[in-house]
């Protein structure tokens, strides 16, 4: 498995535009939203009491990110996980709505033309295009740039901004030939 430190500079390298940046922390949040309004619309009901508990698609998925982030990067999985937990119980409740599945399909597109209209200032691709787990990345990522604006982890920006912005330049090198 990559490194945070290898897999943020490789999202980073697609993402050094303010702008762009600016966008994602609008687009990325909209589409997890979005999908875990569609996730909790599959469950199965685990009979641990006599009420038994709901189990989501949402809740299993999201807990499984959730590790994966504590494993790649504990402090800044500490910051997601504050962002998933209430996103996944808000969407958990949109999803019991008889229109909630359309509400999710409005915002899920909403929140991917907030990422292409980034990527036009950018002028670079999106990072899933050549690496599909990259899409695990961006909010990742967006939780690095929010501990990074207030000041945390500098130690980390500092270590994966040189390594973006070179492979940035190898990017654009290629695609000149």
């Amino acid at each position: 498995m990559k490194s945070a430190q290898e897999q943020l500079s490789t999202y980073k390298s697609v993402h050094l535009n303010r702008k762009n940046i600016t966008t994602h922390f609008v687009g990325i949040p909209l589409i997890m939203w979005a999908i875990a309004v569609l996730m909790s619309l599959v469950s199965v009901q685990i009979p641990v009491s006599e009420a038994g508990y709901k189990l989501t698609l949402a809740k299993a998925f999201f807990s499984i990110a959730i590790i994966y982030y504590f494993i790649l990067h504990w402090r800044l999985a500490i910051g997601i996980t504050l962002f998933i937990l209430p996103m996944v119980y808000c969407a958990e409740i949109i999803s019991g709505y008889d229109n909630g599945h359309w509400i999710a399909i409005l915002v899920f597109v909403i929140g991917w033309v907030f990422q292409f209209i980034g990527h036009y200032y950018e002028k670079a691709k999106p990072a899933f295009v050549d690496d599909l787990n990259q899409l695990m990345i961006g909010p990742f990522f967006m939780m690095a740039e929010v501990y990074f604006l207030l000041g945390l982890c500098k130690g980390l920006n500092e270590e994966i901004t040189p390594m973006a912005v070179e492979k940035r330049r190898a990017f654009e090198a290629k695609s000149a030939n």
